[in-house]
């Protein structure tokens, strides 16, 4: 069966996102260089938590990109698409980063790690893919699988560090996080835009964010990061990852805040 031409833009910009991820993506941030050079280094260093590796630190940071530009997206698609199941996962998505986003700034501030506070150039360029969607039809597939394909790139990285951090904060965000990534999987799934084979014929591996940032210096505490969220407040209902009989339980507390007396940055 011959595909719409709908189909066949959207399947293009699929394979462009995953080619495109499987290469670094350095953020505006100030100390990039010296971010690529403890990338090569491998510097570790030593907390209260336990050792802070490179991927402790890679995962920490793509906690964090992905909120800032999925929040939007999640909020632009409240505003765009009148599809039930569409506006269903956007819910999931602004409830989920929201919570997601808080996790990654309270460790950060624990660690003492910089985070950044712009989603990459590549993951701005997704927005715009969507934004210039013409129809509504053309949008919610845009939609679904742009974010399906990032949610797809992410989650095997989450496992891994899940798997061989001995950091006992970045084992719990990697536990948090690939509750509420399996989650907003499965919730784009269930839009019925999600184009299987497209995802499957390009997957590639590779990283979709930088790994970085420098390791902290000990004694010196970087700037807070601002919470991530939408630029107007939309009316969402749902839990972080809320429990369906189709979906993935992932109901928990809210994340421990830092204690004042420690000096650090509070985080609201």
């Amino acid at each position: 069966m011959r595909r719409s031409k709908g189909s066949v833009l959207v399947a293009l910009a699929i394979a462009g996102t995953l080619t495109a991820v499987a290469y670094p993506i350095f953020y505006s941030y100030p100390n990039r260089n010296a971010t690529a050079a403890a990338a090569l280094t491998g510097d570790t260093v030593t907390t209260q938590w336990g050792p802070l590796t490179p991927a402790d630190r890679d995962l920490l940071i793509r906690v964090r990109l992905a909120g800032l530009w999925e929040l939007p997206a999640g909020q632009q698609a409240l505003e765009r698409s009148g599809s039930q199941s569409v506006r269903e996962a956007a819910d999931h998505l602004i409830v989920g980063h929201t919570d997601l986003d808080k996790r990654s700034r309270v460790i950060a501030a624990k660690l003492g790690v910089e985070l950044p506070n712009q989603p990459t150039a590549e993951q701005q360029g997704w927005l715009d893919q969507m934004t210039a969607s013409k129809t509504e039809a053309e949008y919610n597939k845009t939609w679904a699988n742009l974010l399906r394909a990032a949610h797809g790139k992410i989650f095997p990285a989450i496992a891994t560090v899940r798997n061989s951090t001995r950091n006992t904060l970045i084992r719990q965000l990697a536990s948090d996080a690939n509750q509420t990534v399996l989650d907003h999987i499965t919730i784009l799934e269930k839009t019925g835009e999600v184009d299987f084979a497209t995802i499957a014929d390009n997957s590639v591996s590779g990283t979709a964010s930088p790994t970085g940032p420098p390791p902290p210096v000990p004694g010196q505490v970087p700037p807070a990061a601002p919470p991530a969220v939408p630029s107007t407040n939309p009316d969402v209902q749902s839990k972080p990852s809320p429990f369906e009989s189709d979906a993935v339980p992932t109901g928990r507390p809210d994340p421990e805040e830092i204690n004042k007396d420690q000096g650090l940055p509070q985080v609201q």
